[in-house]
């Protein structure tokens, strides 16, 4: 069988809100199950693709950021 995850989750969100997408996102964080990486990275991808150059350098200086109070 071969199932094309990306689509998948594509299709389980098509036509969600902000608030539906947040409440989701929101879900998978707070379980914190490694099944929902996936998902969250098939949203990550959306918002790169979707990020001019000024707004990727934002994501990536909150992830460094965010990794350094990692290590802290």
């Amino acid at each position: 069988m071969n199932l094309n995850l990306r689509n998948a989750i594509l299709s389980n969100v098509s036509g969600h809100n902000a608030q539906q997408l947040e409440a989701t996102i929101d879900d998978a964080l707070q379980k914190g199950e490694e099944k929902m990486l996936p998902g969250l990275g098939v949203f990550f991808e959306l918002l790169w693709e979707n990020s001019d150059e000024q707004e990727h350098q934002e994501i990536l200086n909150t992830l460094e950021q965010s990794l350094k109070q990692q290590k802290a």
